[in-house]
């Protein structure tokens, strides 16, 4: 088969298509035809030199991937082959062929197409672990989603409607902020232009932000602790904007009462992702069929044209998902 390899650690140009050998199923695995794989920071990261893929994982890029079964482990009684399924993934996924453990596996929803089923697994487990999991965001309570228009933030703000709360965004542009509006954002920040806490306050009448989900972190530290809510929650996914907050006073954490989280998916246990997979696939998928969630879906690409892709990334200029199309 073909993958997407990374010469060596740098920019888009490393990326390559080559031939690698075909993935064999364990018994408890399903080989997936991959039709479509969702493009993510990580992938960037990996890319660099600075995210190296878990142990035993393959060693090109992708973290979700949609596809249809092409063969069944012994042990797998879920699925058969024809079925179309989506997954997360601990690496592998650009690429025509991939193995999934077999309880790991989400169905498609009939209507959604590869590419939009593609842009499903990351983001959408990504944001109910954030937001359900780890910051048990509940109905009437406000959600502060930093990077609103980005496929984690897209997810985010619709699964906190669906809760029942009310999301609110950081975003680069006015533009993306109308954006995440549409979504159900009752308000967001353009952060290029003034601080975000200010206005955090003003939606809220003073309440400021239950939870707080980041993936900037050292440059938002403080001002997160500035717009959070008494008892407030902030779970930080990324450090996109540094990782070194050179003071913290912190009484500022013991005046909110705050807690703070750091979280990744990639590095958790396989236990971790199948239940947590499950129990998305359980109470989220149907919402999918309704339309009360939906993939977000920006850009396209072929996977010829994967460089591209990760430029486009890079730039910042994506509103929820870039996709790569897999083909022979």
């Amino acid at each position: 088969m073909k993958a997407i390899v990374i010469k060596e650690p740098g920019g888009p140009e490393q990326l390559v298509i080559q031939e690698v050998p075909d993935p064999v199923p364990a018994a408890d695995e399903i080989l997936v035809r991959v039709t479509a794989a969702g493009v993510n920071r990580a992938d960037i990261l990996q890319r660099q030199g600075k995210y190296p893929p878990p142990p035993g994982t393959p060693p090109y890029p992708g973290l979700e991937i949609a596809g249809v079964v092409e063969a069944v482990g012994e042990q797998c009684h879920r699925w058969k082959v024809g079925d179309r399924v989506c997954s997360i993934l601990s690496g592998g996924g650009y690429a025509q062929k991939v193995t999934v453990p077999c309880e790991l596996a989400m169905p498609v929803p009939p209507h959604l197409t590869d590419e939009e089923a593609a842009a499903i697994p990351e983001v959408f487990l990504t944001a109910y672990q954030t937001l359900i999991w780890i910051a048990g965001l509940k109905n009437d309570e406000f959600a502060l989603i930093h990077a609103g228009a980005s496929g984690v933030g897209t997810a985010a703000i619709q699964l906190a409607r669906v809760v029942g709360a009310y999301p609110m965004v950081t975003a680069g542009s006015e533009e993306k902020i109308a954006f995440c509006r549409q979504l159900g954002a009752i308000g967001g920040v353009n952060y290029k232009k003034e601080a975000f806490p200010p206005k955090i306050l003003d939606l809220t009448n003073g309440h400021g932000a239950d939870v707080v989900l980041d993936p900037v972190g050292a440059p938002y530290f403080l001002p997160n602790l500035e717009a959070l809510a008494m008892d407030g929650r902030i779970v930080l996914i990324a450090t996109m904007g540094g990782t070194r907050v050179p003071e913290v006073n912190l009484r500022a954490l013991f005046k909110k009462r705050a807690q703070i989280t750091a979280s990744t998916l990639r590095s958790r246990s396989l236990d971790y992702k199948i239940a947590l997979s499950r129990e998305f696939a359980r109470t989220m998928m149907s919402r999918f069929d309704s339309g009360e969630l939906k993939p977000v879906v920006d850009k396209i690409f072929s996977w010829r044209d994967v460089q591209e892709a990760h430029r486009y990334m890079e730039a910042n200029l994506n509103k929820g998902k870039i996709i790569l199309r897999i083909d022979a």
